[in-house]
């Protein structure tokens, strides 16, 4: 198919972005429109949320960039952010780019070894950083980098010290930095979680991130979700593009932001906040569901919590046929609603109406059942390199399974052989420091080569079907892609992780870990005594559960990419032990590695 004959999504964007464009600079302007406007709510210790206006925000950030400034810190400089998702990070993401220079994020959970790369290939000359734990890795690369000056603690008052430095005759200073940054200058760089070798340096520009930022919120029906009085809570890593997107488009569109920096609280952030939408990955949509499940025990209540969840996966189904909903089935979700769906909307605060998941595929099952819930989950999808969206499901043009439409200002289309490209000014300016990595991942006619496989229907909406270097070759030849059984099983509640495995071998088989946290109560629920996870990988009622979920699954594909064989694992894969990425994706290769033995084991016979 020539690129005249692809089928393309695009939506196009209401602004353009022009060149004197820049971050500071749109909100410099906000900041003085909507002086007495509350931007960002922060959770106080005694767990309620404090009102930040406009004014006293940009106050603050204003107050730490005359610091930098007098720090030496140079248009162009580039300081690293290390921190989970708080205030902080976003004030000081703010100074940093009203001073001119850029932050470059550092993955809370990073080691010294990861750490160290992104300040040596990104040549950082400052960190901020947020424990004293964080500064230990980093305070031993002052001494190894010249260029590395030092390393500020929020923990120790980062802001107050920072800003102390400043003077008040630098302030026009500032103003002068940012007339000066012009729309295609570097915003950041992102390291994306690659699952082999070192992370490479995403470049995103102003204009990258605005484009999608600003575009997004103004489309007409993307603004039934973020327009009017919405309130959104961040707890994914701000030093993933995704959520530092959805910061940035929260802020211009006028909503009030909350910041839950430790998710073991999430569920108390959530109901004391509440939020009207919240971004997510599809694991989070998979943990709210299996907590329900293992909450309603057993018996009477199991049952009933299982049969309202297919009236609810059934109702929605429903939706997308012509005649709708029957009689007997709207009849059933009403009762549903006043017996479960209720009280599980309660557990989110009440308010919430939408959330935007990406990532990773949801899984069509889930996408209904929290759409007849009440909680309208908007599956979009996107890289670090297309600075987050490139397509997404909106109010009135949604079907689930699918990751919508093209984002605003984006264009989206296949090749000919199924790789989805991607075009606007949302595309990343390049890797830094490798040409050759940035040069590969272009086509001649300039789309970005996205990796993944899928295809555009013929209403405009994108399917992804997998990732095409994980696409898996049998020894009989044949194609399979293990994104359809692995995101199909996720969803049982004693599964954690799977990776589907079989290439050049004579059938499909996977590797399965269990879920520590959802365990005790599936053995509760089921009358079954305690095990740890270690007795529970070889327990026979334990294994016959995931044997079922698993026959369950293969009906959905050909019995020769059916999973005939699999092992349970004794461990679970984890951003602690490196076998998932910060941003929750298994490290596929890595995994394929290490347990290369337990692999072969299962076709020895």
């Amino acid at each position: 198919m020539s690129s005249s004959e692809r089928r393309v999504s695009f939506t196009p964007g209401k602004i353009k972005i022009t060149d004197e464009m820049n971050i500071p600079w749109v909100f410099r302007q906000i900041a003085r429109d909507k002086p007495g406007q509350v931007v960002i709510e922060r959770k106080s210790s005694i767990n309620t949320w404090v009102p930040v206006q406009w004014k006293q925000f940009e106050d603050d950030y204003r107050a730490v960039a005359r610091g930098l400034i007098t720090l030496g810190v140079k248009p162009g400089d580039r300081i690293g952010i290390m921190s989970h998702t708080r205030y902080e990070f976003t004030l000081f993401d703010m100074a940093i780019w009203s001073a001119g220079a850029l932050g470059v994020p550092i993955y809370e959970t990073d080691s010294t070894d990861q750490a160290q790369w992104i300040i040596e290939d990104s040549h950082l000359r400052f960190v901020v950083c947020e424990t004293f734990q964080m500064a230990s890795i980093l305070k031993p690369l002052v001494e190894k980098f010249d260029y590395l000056e030092q390393v500020f603690v929020i923990d120790d008052d980062a802001q107050g010290k920072i800003a102390g430095l400043g003077r008040l005759e630098d302030e026009p200073e500032i103003d002068r930095r940012i007339d000066n940054i012009h729309a295609d200058d570097l915003a950041t760089i992102i390291y994306t979680s690659g699952t082999t070798g070192n992370p490479k340096g995403a470049k995103l520009s102003h204009r990258n991130l605005l484009a999608v930022a600003i575009n997004g919120p103004l489309d007409d029906n993307l603004a039934h979700i973020v327009s009017g009085n919405q309130r959104t809570l961040l707890f994914l890593p701000m030093a993933h593009v995704f959520a530092r997107f959805i910061n940035l488009m929260a802020m211009y569109i006028g909503n009030v932001i909350g910041y839950s920096p430790d998710t073991r609280n999430l569920v108390t952030d959530m109901q004391t906040f509440k939020p009207t939408y919240v971004l997510a990955v599809p694991r989070v949509f998979e943990k709210i569901y299996n907590a329900a499940d293992a909450k309603a025990g057993h018996g009477v209540k199991l049952r009933l919590f299982r049969h309202y969840a297919k009236v609810a996966i059934n109702y929605s189904r429903a939706l997308e046929t012509e005649e709708g909903p029957s009689a007997a089935l709207k009849a059933a979700h009403h009762i549903g609603d006043r017996l479960v769906y209720q009280q599980l909307r309660s557990i989110t605060g009440g308010h919430l109406k939408n959330a935007i998941s990406g990532g990773a595929p949801l899984g069509e099952r889930l996408g209904h059942f929290f759409r007849a819930v009440g909680i309208t989950v908007y599956e979009g999808y996107g890289l670090t390199e297309t600075s987050a969206p490139t397509c997404v499901n909106v109010p009135g043009a949604i079907k689930v399974g699918s990751v919508g439409r093209a984002y605003p200002s984006c264009r989206v289309t296949t090749d000919e052989e199924g790789e989805i490209l991607a075009k606007g000014d949302h595309i990343f300016v390049g890797y830094n420091n490798n040409e050759e990595a940035t040069k590969a991942t272009f086509t001649e006619d300039g789309w970005f080569r996205t990796g993944d496989l899928g295809h555009v229907d013929d209403d405009g909406f994108v399917w992804v079907t997998g990732r095409k270097k994980e696409i898996i070759v049998t020894a009989g030849g044949k194609n399979v892609a293990p994104a359809v059984l692995e995101d199909r099983l996720r969803g049982h509640p004693l599964i954690s992780q799977i990776v589907v495995v079989g290439d050049q071998r004579p059938f499909i088989s996977a590797l399965v870990t269990v879920d520590a946290e959802m365990l005790p109560g599936w053995l509760k629920n089921h009358g079954f005594d305690a095990l740890t996870v270690g007795e529970a990988v070889k327990d026979p009622q334990v294994l016959a559960s995931i044997d079922r979920a698993i026959k369950r699954a293969n009906e959905a594909v050909s019995r020769a990419e059916s999973i005939r064989k699999f092992t349970v694992l004794p461990i679970d894969f984890t951003t602690d032990n490196g076998y998932l990425t910060p941003s929750l994706k298994v490290k596929r290769n890595l995994v394929l590695k290490d347990f290369a033995d337990t692999i072969d084991k299962i076709y020895e016979k």
